[in-house]
């Protein structure tokens, strides 16, 4: 089984877009959001990201902004 992480922020519409969108389609996941945890904000430096939404996925690639045409794949 897929494990499905979604790091996001406080008010941040496309973040709360992706996360619907996820729920719609019955997908499982853990959110980080890094207005709460510091080390989720250095872990997305580290791998090279400057914003949110970012959506890790077991067996996918890494999923940057709102983007339901790469989302879809994570609920089939």
């Amino acid at each position: 089984m897929k494990k499905v992480t979604v790091f996001t922020k406080n008010n941040c519409i496309q973040c709360k877009m992706t996360k619907r969108f996820l729920k719609e389609n019955n997908v499982e996941f853990n959110e980080r959001n890094i207005s709460e945890d510091d080390n989720a904000i250095d872990y997305l430096k580290g791998q090279g990201f400057q914003a949110v939404p970012v959506v890790e996925a077991t067996g996918f690639d890494t999923i940057a902004g709102f983007r339901p045409d790469m989302l879809k794949k994570l609920a089939v």
